[in-house]
């Protein structure tokens, strides 16, 4: 009787091993195809980044001779003559302070939008709502024209805040249902807590809400600091002086200046690039943390 379930049990065995080689086989096919398109995808991004950084150290001739190989001799001068030249700090400067500015008038605002459409219940709320998610679909190209007869007409052009206000306009959407979704994970009993110990809307707000949303806070920042920093039509539209320029214009202008020579333009390109890469490098984390917190949770 014992030989007989012995038997009877081998098959069995032997069938539940067939589908698990076979995901086994199959889990290994996509763990090699997801390695195989990562490997691509990164390749796509490094390799250009290397180009432009070694061509920098190149002069024309090495370019046009050996494109992808290292610069025999590196020719430091031209990052060098970038570095000393007013004309790319200026630029600098004014890039940051235009996205430090922008960031600060758009977390702010959407920080207080957000906190009404997911703590305060009233009529019209999800329409009100809706028209800010519509404003995702709006192109920015599309609104150049009558912004700039707006801007005109108030006075605004050559001036910061004509790139300031209507870049922190078009990054609201965005940013508000980020912080919307955040907040709406926030208990009620917390805040029901906080306001039976004697605490207002606005003391929630200010004490208990924003500290407790600092990843996703900090999530909308570096978006917004990155969207501004990479805007270059509101900037080429709105400002006429060369002393107000922003990077990206300061790159299609030294670009116009030194067509001909290309390694000067990949290292100013390079030098350009290092405060977004730099920023990126130090808040990846933040910035996919908290993103990720804001899908899952909201």
């Amino acid at each position: 009787m014992t030989a007989t379930v012995r038997e009877s049990r081998a098959p069995q065995r032997v069938r539940a091993s067939g589908p698990v080689r076979r995901g086994g086989v199959s889990g290994v096919l996509r763990q090699v195809v997801l390695y195989a398109i990562v490997i691509i995808v990164g390749l796509g991004i490094v390799v250009p980044i290397l180009y432009g950084i070694l061509g920098g150290f190149k002069d024309n001739g090495q370019l046009s001779n050996n494109p992808f190989g290292l610069p025999s001799p590196w020719i430091f001068s031209n990052y060098g003559d970038i570095l000393v030249s007013i004309n790319f700090w200026r630029p600098l400067w004014n890039s940051t302070y235009i996205a430090l500015a922008m960031t600060l008038v758009c977390v702010g605002v959407s920080a207080m939008a957000g906190y009404v459409f997911a703590r305060f219940a009233f009529r019209g709320r999800e329409t009100l709502f809706t028209l800010f998610t519509v404003g995702l679909m709006f192109p920015f190209a599309v609104a150049i024209l009558p912004l700039f007869v707006l801007l005109r007409e108030l006075e605004l052009l050559n001036n910061p805040l004509g790139v300031i206000l209507p870049q922190a306009a078009f990054q609201l959407p965005v940013t508000i249902i980020i912080l919307r979704a955040f907040f709406r994970t926030i208990p009620a009993e917390l805040e029901e807590a906080a306001t039976l110990d004697g605490c207002g809307v606005y003391g929630f707000f200010w004490r208990i809400l924003l500290p407790m949303a600092r990843p996703a806070l900090a999530t909308v920042s570096v978006l917004a600091l990155v969207t501004s920093w990479n805007n270059f039509m509101l900037p080429l539209v709105v400002f006429n002086d060369p002393d107000q320029w922003t990077i990206p214009v300061a790159v299609s202008q030294f670009n116009s200046q030194y067509s001909t020579d290309t390694a000067r333009i990949l290292a100013y390109v390079v030098l350009a690039m290092v405060p977004a890469l730099a920023l990126y490098a130090v808040a990846e984390r933040q910035l996919v943390g908290g993103l990720a917190s804001g899908a899952t949770k909201g």
